[in-house]
């Protein structure tokens, strides 16, 4: 099986089938929003970010990419901020299994445990550095703005407040509402970045959600 997740970097390949049928194995399908593709575009966005970094070790991100959320525990799950070392736990007999050398195993748990914002853990290598810019770009831009509905809509949250969508005469409440969740979270997550070229590519894709967000409320006032 051909995977797209590595183009124009194609010693990659035997490595990434292994990697995804692996997360085949462990995916119940029960969150498009963390499925095989999401990985796909993890290690796309990685490696892209890595070409303008330089320095990375791709190997490393391949396996951190494809297992970050081997266990995926939904938003509102009271272990939620432990789900990121729970799959560094669960991937490192994976990647043994897999001829993984220990230092690439060890760095790319690393990258696995740091990359999560509600874990709340500082990365220390370029390779966890670049893992958490990429899982976080995942959430902003177009992609950004459909996961963030479809999650919320997961979660039993509402679109947004029909009457004040922009919580100017309310607290906001991302838990009832998706649209509160940009405010809350989304527009902070440039600053987040670790590498400039992760910077650069997060604030473009902000630019593009500020947009849609200005476009909806335009329309809900028309």
């Amino acid at each position: 099986m051909k995977t797209d997740a590595t183009a124009g970097n194609q010693a990659l390949q035997p490595l990434c089938e292994r990697l995804e049928a692996v997360l085949s194995a462990h995916d119940d399908g029960s969150d498009g929003s963390h499925d095989v593709h999401h990985s796909r575009r993890v290690l796309r966005m990685a490696l892209r970010i890595a070409q303008a970094e330089g320095g990375a070790d791709a190997v490393t991100l391949a396996c951190a990419a494809y297992l970050h959320d081997l266990v995926n525990l939904p938003k509102n799950h009271p272990d939620r901020s432990r789900a990121s070392a729970m799959s560094a736990d669960a991937a490192r007999p994976i990647l043994r299994e897999l001829g993984i050398d220990e230092a690439r195993i060890e760095a790319a748990c690393h990258a696995i445990e740091t990359h999560s914002f509600s874990a709340g853990k500082k990365p220390q290598t370029l390779e966890a550095r670049i893992l958490q810019d990429a899982d976080r770009i995942e959430a902003l831009g177009a992609i950004g703005i459909a996961r963030a509905f479809y999650i919320a809509g997961m979660l039993g949250s509402g679109l947004f407040d029909g009457g004040d969508p922009l919580a100017e005469h309310r607290p906001l409440d991302d838990k009832k509402f998706a649209l509160d969740h940009f405010e809350v979270k989304l527009w902070s997550l440039a600053t987040t970045m670790q590498t400039d070229a992760g910077r650069r590519l997060a604030q473009e894709r902000t630019q593009y959600m500020r947009d849609f967000v200005a476009q909806l409320v335009g329309e809900l006032r028309d």
